[in-house]
């Protein structure tokens, strides 16, 4: 089946009798929970210890990669997403079921765990609840694509520089207080964009705290800790706020 079919009902490709797959939401966790343990174990091969903080930041860093991956799909699959979200839309009102929760628990055969066509399925059941990821002229699709292209790589910089202090904690405090920054900023005003553009009249009160409130204050929220985090790397000129 080509890739980019829009008439595909589910990540799992679930013709009859098709059984083979993980469930998207688990392939998802398990991406981060690999790159999370990646972090924390090399910390303990190289300092013999574990860290919360130094944990947590492995578990956010790990969490933005994969979104990352995400975002770049938003970009490169932008017309299939536009399509794919009139397929959701009108399978909601068939089934009652609700979109995100059909694409998590759908399967996703192995061969294609990453493929942006499947994940552009993330953003076509996302827009059931903020129209704007189906419309690349608004500033949620704008914010969204450019940290899947911005911040791959200074989010690995300070995922190494975190775990093994091979750069003096001064420019990891630099570059961190710098991403971070734009993390807390830019999530803040999606915040927002979205009420003042009055969408969360246009869905219940318990989609908004789940799919816009709950998501995005993890940004804001490390986004914040991880400021002060890295003004004290700065000042303190050393990774102690780290355990080190």
């Amino acid at each position: 089946m080509d890739d980019s079919n829009a008439n595909r009902k589910t990540p799992d490709n679930s013709a009859p009798g098709a059984t083979s797959g993980l469930p998207a939401g688990l392939a998802a966790g398990l991406i981060v929970a690999l790159l999370t343990v990646l972090g924390i174990g090399a910390r303990w091969h190289l300092h013999g210890d574990f860290n919360v903080v130094h944990g947590l930041f492995s578990l956010f860093f790990s969490l933005n990669l994969l979104i990352c991956y995400w975002e770049a799909s938003l970009f490169f699959r932008r017309d299939y997403i536009e399509t794919r979200t009139e397929y959701w839309r009108e399978r909601r009102r068939e089934t009652g079921r609700v979109p995100a929760a059909e694409f998590l628990t759908g399967r996703i055969p192995l061969t294609r765990v990453f493929s942006p066509t499947v994940w552009a399925d993330v953003w076509a059941t996302y827009a059931m609840y903020d129209g704007c990821y189906a419309d690349r002229k608004t500033f949620g699709f704008t914010a969204d694509i450019g940290n899947g292209f911005v911040t791959p790589l200074p989010t690995l910089f300070l995922y190494v520089a975190f775990t093994a202090g091979l750069v003096p904690a001064v420019v990891a405090g630099i570059v961190g207080a710098m991403l971070f920054r734009q993390w807390a900023y830019v999530t803040s005003l999606y915040w927002v964009s979205f009420f003042v553009a009055r969408r969360q009249h246009l869905i219940t009160r318990g989609e908004l705290s789940l799919f816009i409130i709950f998501p995005n204050s993890i940004w804001v929220g490390f986004g914040v800790w991880g400021m002060y985090v890295s003004t004290r790397l700065i000042l303190d000129g050393n990774y102690g706020v780290l355990g080190y």
